[in-house]
């Protein structure tokens, strides 16, 4: 199901939304704005994903342990790598 918005642009950005259009980016001006919507969307819903992280972080910081086995297991790990001698 699809609802109807009525949207008020400046006419500059209609202007540049006119032109995505006739160079063939977008099918319909309502294409085009229905596409940024969705990325706008998707950009909140990141944000906010990312949000929740760093505070799950601050409440739960990494131990000085935890650091101490990341980086050994990184380093482990880039050492077990079959390396070709580029030079």
């Amino acid at each position: 199901m699809s609802i109807q918005l009525a949207v008020k642009l400046p006419e500059s950005l209609a202007d540049e939304l006119d032109r995505l259009v006739s160079e063939g980016t977008f099918a319909s001006r309502s294409d085009a704005v229905r596409h940024a919507v969705e990325v706008l969307v998707r950009a909140e819903d990141r944000g906010r994903i990312d949000r929740a992280f760093a505070e799950g972080f601050a409440r739960h910081p990494d131990t000085a342990t935890e650091i101490a086995d990341a980086t050994r297991l990184a380093v482990e790990s880039i050492e077990d790598e079959p390396w070709e001698r580029w030079w």
